[in-house]
């Protein structure tokens, strides 16, 4: 789920619930954060890591918003603020020997990245 915020200086996009670990999320993240929007497309292209391709998604919806809702430029803005913090843990149960169960844990995060313009 992609809950978009809306300000008046920048565009504000939050993904709710990726099924993915924080940990490999931030790996991304942080190679991005403060990055001009044209180099961290190609920074997120290039990376070989699974994380990669739900950030690319919430760069470009961010992108859209920014120009669509704010009318500001893709090319001059830049990746203010990019967090990533633990969503809901999504506990299984498994059969095991003997009658007995076995959790798996398969944990969520969720993602929140900021554009804004350079020029103001």
């Amino acid at each position: 789920m992609i809950k978009r915020l809306r300000s008046s200086t920048e565009a504000k996009v939050l993904a709710q619930h990726i099924r993915m670990s924080v940990f490999k999320a931030r790996r991304v993240i942080d190679q991005i954060r403060g990055r001009s929007y044209e180099e961290t497309l190609m920074i997120l292209e290039l990376m070989p890591y699974r994380a990669s391709y739900p950030i690319l998604k919430l760069v470009y919806s961010a992108a859209a918003n920014a120009s669509h809702n704010l009318g500001l430029n893709e090319a001059d803005s830049f990746i203010s603020k990019a967090e990533v913090n633990g969503g809901t843990v999504v506990k299984k149960l498994r059969p095991r020997a003997r009658g007995r169960s076995y959790t798996i844990k398969r944990p969520t995060c969720h993602i929140t990245i900021v554009l804004k313009d350079k020029s103001k």
